[in-house]
Parts: structure tokens; C-alpha cells; sequence
């Protein structure tokens, strides 16, 4: 049966499509603006001619960075470690957040210490400094683990983790320990299949974060070749000047002729951004549904 929505509601409605309209364009016009510079011919864009649609078309920009090794090595260094840190955080996170959900002392007897060796580094953390000296006393200066394992039990998604676990009917976790499974394989068979919408969740908060880091491959790399894609985009938007390029730089690269350090950046901006964008989709119907997908009904 269809229920009627009074006038209010109506109005209600209406303005906050309105609003939320509003709010999407304004963060999608930044990017359009980047996309027409990219795109645009160096006398437009030093001219400032250039709003949202591209004016003299050309695509030196995009083929200067295309042309340019060190894109390619930072892109690649960069999905390894949203591979390799998104499986490690994922499963130190399942492992740290199922016994920490056990709220039954008989189950869990030390629960309350473990708990609280986990949220007080939470709050109170060491520091840049000391960080940065444990990370080089274990040889990671220039390794790629050192963009993966100072960060590798991020507790928020711990958090997140443990309080789905607790909504799931203990009933059911009763029953598979009567049948004869052990707490591993209730954790296997039963808790993540049934976490399908929190486990999103978390992974794209995992995702999101190893993508966009760019501190600290900028203070454990000291050669610009180890640099993740997000540092070496910071390095190119904050040093990059198209004025002290050389004539021999020229000759080797004449895609510079028609480019300004503007167009290089927006290009190499939106190349970095666009694969981030590309996996939300995938992921988004998670959100769509609510902690409720795949939970069991009382």
C-alpha cells in the first residue's frame, strides 16, 4: 500500500534534492575545471581563458606525463600497496576485532587488558619522531613495508569490526560450537559471510587511505624513484616550474612546447584520481544497504 506524504514532507524533500544537488556540483566543478585546463592550449591557460570546457584542444600534458618513467613507477608502487596493505590491515583487523567482540569473561577471560593495550596507543601515540626511529631501526628507510606496517592494525576499523560482530545473534554462534566447529571456523563460516556490508565498509576506508597517503613515503623515501603516486604528485605540484626547464629538457621532451605547469598538474591530478573513483562504484551498493545486508533477521 502506497502512503500518501503530506505537503511538508513534499517541501522537505524537494529542497534537499535541491541542497544535495547543490553541494555535488560544487565538489564535481573543481575537477571539471582541472579536466578543461588539462585539455586546454598553453595560451589559453596562461590567458585564464579556460573555465570548464577546454579552448584550443590538445593533449601535450597528458603525453608529457605519459612519457615520464617516474608516473609509472610511483602508480605501480602505489597499487602494490593498496594490495599488500589492504590484505594485511583486513585480516589483522578480522583477527584483533572477532575475539574482541566476546563480551562473556568465561570466553574471553584477559579481554579487558587486550582492549585497553589496543585503545590507549589509539589515543596516546608516540609521535612522529619516535615513529620515524623504530621504522629506521628496523631497516625500512627506503623499503616498501615502511608504507605498510607502522599503519597495519588501524583500530577505528577495529572498532567498526568488533561492534558488527556484536550485533550477530550469539544464538547462531551457539549453534555451530554445539555441532562440533571451533572458534576459527565460526569466524570463517558464519561471521564473515555475514559482515559482507561492514567488511566493505572497512575496505574502502583501507583503500582510500593507502591511495591517498603521501607523508609518510615522503619521510621514508629518500629517493624520489621509491616514491608513492600520491608523493610524487605533491613533489610535482609544489616544485614543478615549466619556466626553469632547459632547452636540452625541450629537445627531449617537446610535448613541453605546448603545456604550462598548470595544465601538467591538473593532468597528473586527475590520472591519480581517477582510479580511486573508478572502485567506489563497486562498493558503493555496501553502503546503500546498511550494516543490515546479509545480517539474520530475529
Amino acid at each position: 500500500m502506497k502512503i500518501k506524504e503530506s505537503p511538508s514532507r513534499k517541501v522537505f524533500m524537494v529542497l534537499n534534492y535541491i541542497f544535495l544537488g547543490i553541494l555535488a556540483v560544487s565538489c564535481l566543478l573543481p575537477l571539471i575545471n582541472l579536466f578543461a585546463i588539462s585539455f586546454s592550449a598553453r595560451s589559453m591557460v596562461d590567458a585564464n581563458a579556460v573555465s570548464f570546457w577546454p579552448k584550443g584542444f590538445n593533449t601535450a600534458a597528458y603525453e608529457y606525463i605519459l612519457s615520464n618513467k617516474q608516473f609509472f613507477q610511483s602508480f605501480a608502487i602505489t597499487v602494490l600497496r593498496v594490495v599488500f596493505g589492504w590484505a594485511i590491515n583486513l585480516a589483522l583487523i578480522i583477527l584483533v576485532a572477532y575475539p574482541l567482540s566476546k563480551d562473556n569473561p568465561r570466553i574471553f577471560r584477559s579481554r579487558k587488558y587486550y582492549t585497553w593495550f589496543f585503545l590507549v596507543p589509539m589515543v596516546f601515540n608516540g609521535g612522529l619522531i619516535p615513529t620515524y626511529l623504530v621504522v629506521s631501526k628496523m631497516h625500512m628507510v627506503n623499503s616498501f613495508w615502511a608504507l605498510i606496517l607502522p599503519e597495519a592494525l588501524p583500530m577505528f576499523c577495529v572498532l567498526i569490526m568488533m561492534n558488527f560482530f556484536r550485533g550477530i545473534p550469539k544464538a547462531i554462534e551457539e549453534a555451530a560450537l554445539v555441532d562440533g566447529a571451533n572458534w576459527f571456523v565460526t569466524m570463517w563460516k558464519i561471521y564473515l559471510p555475514l559482515s559482507k556490508a561492514s567488511l566493505a565498509t572497512v575496505s574502502l576506508f583501507l583503500i582510500v587511505n593507502h591511495w591517498n597517503a603521501w607523508f609518510d613515503g615522503l619521510i621514508y623515501m629518500n629517493l624520489p624513484e621509491k616514491y608513492p603516486l600520491m608523493t610524487y604528485l605533491q613533489s610535482v605540484v609544489l616544485k614543478f616550474d615549466i619556466t626553469k626547464i632547459t632547452s636540452e629538457q625541450l629537445m627531449l621532451n617537446p610535448h613541453l612546447v605546448d603545456v604550462t605547469g598548470r595544465g601538467i598538474k591538473g593532468a597528473l591530478i586527475l590520472l591519480c584520481t581517477v582510479p580511486i573513483l573508478m572502485i567506489y562504484p563497486f562498493l558503493q551498493k555496501y553502503f546503500v544497504a546498511g550494516v543490515v545486508m546479509g545480517s539474520v533477521k530475529e
